[in-house]
């Protein structure tokens, strides 16, 4: 078989239609402007999306207490294995805390170095602490005002966590942190 006849073959059977006869389009039935083929159409699936942010509410230590928060989830294709995302979380006396999820904790006493590189531009060091048993870093408090304001209209963001001889990095793209920022935000005081 030539070259040239196996282009549209193949082309034709990526978009379901390998099986249809060359030749003019049947009318639509209902429609005197439309025309369709003969042979039903294949729907052909679209790349799932980014993941969405993901809303939480987990009790607290204290009878009826209870905390809100989003996450996102690392962009695998770009994050080391042991880095997890991205959590905006309702912290007390009205305070949101940032932290970053890692699959493989660091000791509970560990003080890791964070960098944040915003795909926009800038880049930011801070030392952090650990909650969640090691499996999560908290930034300090300056880190909230970036997720109220900056990163709301940045497209992802570059994380590194260094800890002793340690490091993990991770990607994690922020669409639609807007919505779920003030989605977190309304659920805090409840």
């Amino acid at each position: 078989m030539s070259g040239l006849l196996l282009i549209p073959l193949l082309a034709g059977s990526l978009l379901g239609a390998a099986d249809r006869p060359f030749g003019r389009a049947a009318p639509c039935p209902g429609s005197a402007a439309a025309s369709c083929l003969d042979l039903p159409v294949v729907a052909v699936a679209a790349p799932a999306p980014f993941s969405v942010w993901k809303f939480t509410r987990t009790q607290g230590t204290k009878d009826g207490e209870s905390f809100a928060a989003i996450m996102k989830t690392a962009d695998t294709t770009q994050s080391d294995p042991d880095f997890a995302g991205l959590i905006v979380r309702c912290a007390p006396q009205g305070k949101i805390d940032v932290l970053v999820a890692l699959i493989r904790p660091f000791p509970p006493r560990s003080r890791p170095k964070v960098t944040i590189a915003a795909s926009g531009g800038g880049t930011l060091t801070f030392d952090a602490s650990m909650a969640a048993a090691g499996a999560a870093v908290l930034l300090p408090d300056e880190v909230s005002a970036f997720a109220a304001g900056k990163w709301q209209t940045t497209a992802s963001l570059s994380v590194v966590v260094r800890e002793g001889d340690s490091e993990i990095k991770g990607m994690v793209a922020l669409n639609g942190l807007r919505g779920a920022y003030h989605s977190l935000l309304a659920n805090c005081s409840q």
